[in-house]
């Protein structure tokens, strides 16, 4: 297990420096006019020159990225070009409004395509098609017009949750929790489809082999078959699944953040990469591909314990 681990580890930290590196030449080596965008096109050319050297962008590319990296690992992501707040300290005041929108959001799509999933594959029939119809619905109405459809109903019509802003989690649970909700809930249903299609498909097959029907001859209730053996080997591909929306519903953080009015880290890519501000775009570089790792170790870390083979595959 442990070489499992280190395997999945070493292949995570090649994967950081080179998106890492490929995204500094991307942005750093294009030769994007950063010290004219913050002076104004007024300036004179000896301000500009000015800049760039105090900000070091007249060094090499490769220079600038060695000294950017020896500072990521410090904890020092440096600081906006335009609003010279730490970008470390901007992306953690914002990435609580995001996780929080993402990790309940994830909670709602695991148990909502499980339950459908299951009961897909187990009762079948006409069940089964309104339920692979209803999922394909969801996946294919936009997220906007989810968001829209959803504000409608519950904060304007029945006025039971707020339609926008965020409150922390330290501040009060409660209002948390409703500030969350529909963002959240939003994210689950479009994430649900490939899901529940995930764990029905591959409950199906479960169902229909050797051991299924040896565990039926020797009397086993069905709910123990389905529950506690056939889900678990099925659980694998699922796992796979359910890591990929973890990161698609984390990514679609900015049309929800815009809907809702929320100050996330999506929001925050999205103004760094407007303004040209290269600190923070490096930052969220950063971040998106440790969470991409992570995400994914911790999916095999699943894997290998739901299904010892992985170990070895």
């Amino acid at each position: 297990m442990v070489v499992f681990l280190a395997k999945r580890a070493g292949a995570g930290i090649v994967l950081v420096f080179v998106v890492t590196f490929l995204a500094f030449l991307l942005t750093y080596g294009a030769d994007i006019p950063v010290a004219r965008n913050i002076l104004g096109p007024s300036a004179a050319e000896s301000d500009v020159a000015l800049l760039e050297a105090r900000l070091g962008l007249d060094q090499p590319v490769l220079v600038q990225y060695w000294s950017w990296l020896t500072s990521a690992f410090g904890g020092d992501l440096g600081r906006s070009y335009f609003t010279s707040e730490p970008v470390s300290a901007a992306m953690a005041s914002r990435l609580p409004v995001t996780m929080s929108v993402v990790v309940v959001g994830c909670a709602l799509m695991l148990v909502i395509s499980c339950v459908l999933g299951v009961w897909s594959a187990v009762r079948g029939g006409w069940l089964d098609t309104v339920l692979q119809w209803v999922t394909t619905l969801t996946y294919v109405l936009p997220t906007i017009v989810l968001g829209i459809v959803m504000v409608f109903v519950f904060a304007i019509w029945l006025r039971v949750l707020p339609a926008i802003g965020y409150t922390s989690l330290t501040e009060s649970p409660g209002l948390w929790l409703a500030s969350v909700i529909l963002p959240a809930l939003v994210l689950a249903i479009h994430g649900v489809a490939g899901l529940a299609a995930q764990v029905r498909g591959s409950l199906v097959d479960e169902l229909g082999k050797e051991y299924v029907r040896t565990l039926r001859s020797r009397g086993l209730s069905e709910p123990s078959i389905v529950l506690k053996h056939a889900l678990r080997n099925a659980a694998s591909p699922a796992l796979t699944v359910f890591s990929i929306q973890f990161i698609t519903l984390f990514g679609s953080s900015l049309f929800i953040e815009k809907i809702f009015a929320l100050p996330g880290y999506g929001t925050y890519t999205y103004n760094s990469v407007v303004q040209g501000d290269l600190p923070a775009m490096m930052g969220v570089t950063l971040f998106s591909v440790l969470l991409v790792v992570v995400i994914n170790l911790l999916v095999d870390i699943a894997n290998g314990w739901v299904n010892p083979k992985a170990r070895v595959a």
